[in-house]
């Protein structure tokens, strides 16, 4: 069970990595997912990441509040608003545009009814 929850922290760290660089893939989710794999893998990982001065503090942030940043919000909604106008001059079915919608639509609820973290309140 170790190399399945290694491998998934592993592959959610690369995915989360690949955010720093890539406009269109989210960083924060991949990097909370990671930690919470390296849990259950490998403490060392786990400690490494959370400690990490880039990277740790989202992670901590959802960890000690289930608080999101309000650049993660902004950026998550950016991107989800890009990919659907993507999807519309893509010329997606108009069924796959709803679903898609639909989904954006909760996800981005989700997000903005999270609090912001109270260390950048201050």
């Amino acid at each position: 069970m170790r190399i399945l929850w290694l491998t998934l922290g592993y592959v959610a760290l690369l995915l989360g990595l690949a955010g720093v660089v890539l406009p269109l893939v989210p960083t924060t989710p991949f990097l909370i997912l990671s930690a919470f794999a390296f849990s259950k893998g490998s403490p060392r990982l786990e400690r490494w990441l959370v400690d990490h001065p880039r990277f740790g503090p989202p992670i901590r942030d959802w960890r000690e509040e289930r608080a999101l940043s309000r650049r993660a919000k902004w950026l998550a909604s950016i991107v989800m608003a890009v990919t659907l106008v993507g999807g519309i001059l893509a010329r997606l079915s108009t069924t796959i545009l709803l679903v898609q919608a639909v989904i954006f639509c909760a996800v981005a609820l989700f997000l903005w009814t999270r609090p912001e973290p109270l260390r950048s309140a201050r």
